[in-house]
């Protein structure tokens, strides 16, 4: 009876808002300052000492205030994560919608009444805490959802797979890709030689290397990246039968990425630009949310594949293994403060639920023994009783006491069990209890893999082969900037030769760059297959979404001011974050008299923090703009990023004349509009020609094709016909 009460009041809290795991104090001007045991402060600014007549003398080790203040401030900080130190994260809601009672009886995957609350950390994973959010890293995506029957956490990152197969080789990694013994460099980046060093000695990296030279790894957005659980974790039904299943998170607004020279500038300009992305938007309302499906592979059917389900250097191709969508992951709260939420939050590959288990993935087993090791590590034995960590639900353990930092208090007079009052019994199955899946094991004790592990090349190739053409240069790009950046001969020259395993093609125009070597024969011949959902613009939304994109509009004194209201307004309503960057802050004069007065203005921003650019034109806009220098290359380095620029009236020859390329065809007097490589222009009265009524591909008006361009992210021709290349960016 207690039990079922227990998990009926679980269930009631389930439901909550994850205001639970927080202890909030609110800052007002009625709670005086006081010390951390309560005591009210007089005076902050001055330690106790010995006051001679010129008000000077010796500091007294006796203000305990004074002593105790300056001993906690040394002491604030916790050791910071070995990897993915650098992250930022938000509470939010997991929604089911298809009940999987059929492959589990995990309450959180049935109960299609629930709506779980949760906290999502995104992290990189190189760097440490004071690198940059832009860098080229695989991006963490680790999940703990509060459920009613104890914490879930989904320990995953945004590429599919991992560098290696067995957990043994993990610190042989990670010291592989930090910064470099002898002098701490690089840092947040892979390009050195340590690294490709160990990619080469080690062929299983091949895979999830090329997901990494991918635009996977310069996300433009945490909200606009995939999730995935990378592990094989099981599912159990209430008949004991068993699903081998990976977890996977589709975005809303689709899968988008950064340039490269784009990247590296917002390193410097904005290092923090993802954080405050995500928290920007969510203040704003516009609440990401990630569809969520499971890849399920029936036990006795583990062995049907030429791959093993088990390694997780490999996909579960769709076409094989389809993605059941049942649910819908959102985030719709931010942080109340970092340290004691984003900070102290702590994940565990081991923390699963009833109907949740494990299985024999090789990488798996070895993050469960490290994950919890490391937080005791950072943050102590009892780190499942801080706020964001502890669960929503009655929880009690008799056993677990003491240890640094113990925040219960368990009445009683027994601390072991089986005690003579049965105090906190264990439960069975029919009351919730944990039960391990049976599965039946023989065999001998070996250090060893199966023999479709030792197989490191075909998934690369199809990785490879799926990609389009704009993303297969990126991977060349990729590649030679990293190998670039090695000044040891053997090892780019022999990774040159690692990638003609996967495509010669490739391998010959990473080698013309970076001097590397080709062999006589390719290692291997490329199989030539592809595959769903490998491609990021297989995930461009149907819809024209721009949601949340930053536009910038360029105003000088003598802006047409009915136009710049129109596209602001028309932008707006579609949910983008319109910002106005001019001259000077103090303001700036419309031909017609009205005074905006700019968010920013040009020399403290620049493009590279925005998805697009609107000229409005004026009769001295193009004046004003062409005297700043900043102003011309704004428009210069849109067009090298890719990003869609419109302009109008006046402001049509001022654009023609940053791009300065033949190409790229804009409007003439007289006529209504013209659309080239993105780059938007036209001529007419802005109430006609701003006005937005459908945007899609065949979009007659200014306003619509600029709407349509944004949605689409980038104009990827450019750089496919050269055109990006020849601005200097």
């Amino acid at each position: 009876m207690a039990s079922t009460t227990a998990m009926k009041n679980a269930k009631s809290a389930d439901g909550k808002a994850a205001d639970m795991q927080r202890d909030t104090v609110e800052l007002n001007d009625k709670q005086h300052m006081t010390t951390d045991y309560g005591i009210k402060i007089s005076d902050p600014d001055h330690w106790l000492r010995v006051v001679n007549e010129k008000n000077t003398g010796p500091s007294l080790l006796e203000d305990q205030i004074a002593r105790e203040k300056i001993m906690r401030f040394d002491h604030e900080r916790i050791p910071e994560r070995v990897v993915h130190a650098r992250g930022t994260g938000a509470f939010g809601t997991f929604k089911l919608f298809e009940s999987a009672e059929d492959v589990t009886t995990a309450g959180v995957l049935t109960d299609t009444s629930r709506e779980t609350p949760l906290f999502l950390r995104f992290s990189t994973v190189q760097g440490s805490k004071g690198s940059a959010d832009t860098v080229r890293d695989v991006r963490g995506f680790a999940i703990k959802m509060y459920t009613a029957e104890g914490n879930w956490d989904i320990v995953g990152n945004n590429i599919p797979v991992f560098f290696i197969q067995d957990a043994i080789k993990f610190p042989d990694i990670i010291h592989s890709v930090k910064p470099e013994p002898h002098n701490e460099v690089p840092q947040g980046q892979s390009a050195h030689n340590n690294f490709w060093d160990f990619v080469y000695m080690h062929s299983e990296t091949t895979h999830m290397n090329y997901w990494q030279m991918s635009d996977r790894a310069i996300p433009r957005s945490y909200r606009m990246m995939q999730g995935f659980g990378v592990n094989t974790y099981s599912l159990v039904n209430k008949e004991g039968k068993r699903h081998l299943v990976k977890f996977h998170f589709t975005p809303e607004l689709g899968v988008h990425s950064l340039v490269w020279d784009e990247a590296l500038k917002i390193a410097g300009q904005d290092p923090d630009f993802h954080r405050k992305d995500l928290m920007d938007a969510i203040d704003a309302g516009h609440f990401p949310r990630w569809k969520f499906g499971l890849q399920l592979i029936p036990e006795e059917k583990l062995d049907d594949f030429e791959f093993d389900p088990l390694d997780a250097t490999k996909v579960w191709p769709e076409e094989l293994v389809p993605i059941r969508y049942i649910g819908q992951l959102e985030l719709n709260r931010n942080i109340d403060e970092f340290h004691p939420q984003t900070e102290q939050a702590a994940f565990c590959t081991s923390h699963i639920v009833p109907g949740i288990d494990f299985s024999d993935d090789p990488l798996l087993q070895g993050r469960n023994f490290s994950y919890f090791d490391t937080q005791i590590s950072r943050l102590g034995p009892n780190w499942e009783e801080l706020p964001i960590n502890r669960p929503v639900c009655p929880y009690m353990n008799l056993v677990n006491r003491d240890g640094a930092m113990k925040h219960r208090i368990t009445k009683g007079t027994v601390n072991y069990w089986p005690n003579r009052f049965h105090a906190n019994p264990p439960a069975d199955a029919s009351q919730g209890g944990f039960q391990s899946y049976p599965a039946k094991l023989q065999g001998i004790k070996a250090r060893a893999l199966s023999e479709k592990f030792k197989e490191h090349y075909n998934q690369a190739q199809t990785f490879y082969n799926s990609l389009s053409k704009i993303e297969k240069l990126h991977v060349a790009k990729a590649f030679s900037f990293e190998l670039d950046h090695c000044d040891d001969p053997i090892v780019y020259k022999r990774m040159t030769e690692r990638i003609a395993a996967v495509s010669s093609e490739l391998a010959e125009m990473v080698a013309t760059n970076v001097g590397g070597e080709l062999p006589s024969k390719p290692p291997r011949s490329n199989h030539g297959k592809t595959a769903k959902g490998l491609s990021q613009l297989e995930y461009l939304p149907e819809k024209p979404i721009i949601d949340t994109r930053r536009i910038a509009i360029l105003l000088a004194d003598g802006f047409d001011y009915n136009a710049y209201v129109t596209m602001k307004d028309a932008l707006s309503e579609r949910g983008a974050f319109v910002f106005t960057i001019g001259a000077q802050r103090k303001g700036v004069t419309s031909e017609s008299g009205q005074t905006v007065v700019p968010d920013h203005f040009f020399t403290g921003m620049r493009s590279t923090l925005f998805d697009a650019t609107f000229i409005p034109g004026g009769k001295h806009v193009a004046e004003g703009l062409a005297k700043n220098g900043v102003a011309k290359f704004w428009v210069t380095e849109s067009f090298a990023h890719l990003k869609p620029i419109a302009g109008l009236n006046e402001a049509v020859p001022f654009i023609q004349k940053q791009i300065g390329l033949d190409e790229v065809e804009v409007a003439s007097p007289g006529t209504s509009s013209a659309e080239s490589y993105g780059v938007v222009t036209g001529y007419g009265d802005a109430p006609s020609t701003l006005k937005v009524d459908n945007v899609g591909p065949d979009s007659k008006r200014l306003a619509e094709k600029f709407i349509w361009h944004i949605s689409r992210h980038r104009n990827w021709q450019r750089e496919l016909d050269g055109l990006s290349d020849q601005i200097a960016a």
